[in-house]
């Protein structure tokens, strides 16, 4: 994935890492893209600017998930592997996300009330259900057949 990226939409969370001991505040940003219709990025750090451009190289780590996990999760559990996604057992506006990569995991608590809002605005920029009328799969499948080759889209 690249290092910047401008979203279409973006807005900040604050997440609780949860620790064995104590919890610790950290900041996101939530990012969507028409241009990847089908995924959200979550970048944690002071990564964004006053323009909306996204720069990881600042010091931040961005995941890349689906939107129709990060909204299923706000029902139930979702996700297999990697990310999984939940929300709290009691009537609470705490949702659960964890991570895992190859040098370890992370369990999150963040708001289900704010990932909800976040996905109602990707929803006035993309229903659901019509992602991929947005994608070019000729030149999609072309650059899977080249190789990967260069993506003109920056992603």
């Amino acid at each position: 994935m690249p290092s910047r990226w401008t979203p279409g939409y973006s807005s900040p969370i604050t997440l609780q890492l949860v620790g064995p001991q104590s919890w610790t505040e950290v900041r996101a940003l939530l990012c969507y893209d028409a241009a990847d219709p089908f995924a959200v990025r979550i970048a944690f750090g002071d990564v964004g600017d006053e323009d909306g451009v996204v720069d990881i190289e600042d010091g931040g780590i961005a995941w890349l998930l689906s939107r129709e996990l990060l909204q299923a999760g706000l029902d139930g559990p979702a996700g297999e592997g990697d990310v999984r996604l939940w929300p709290a057992h009691a009537a609470t506006d705490v949702l659960f996300m964890h991570l895992r990569a190859p040098s370890g995991e992370a369990l999150f608590e963040l708001s289900r009330a704010t990932v909800a809002a976040f996905l109602r605005q990707t929803e006035q920029l993309v229903p659901s259900g019509s992602e991929s009328s947005l994608l070019d799969l000729d030149d999609e499948l072309q650059a899977l057949i080249s190789g990967g080759g260069a993506d003109p889209t920056g992603r």
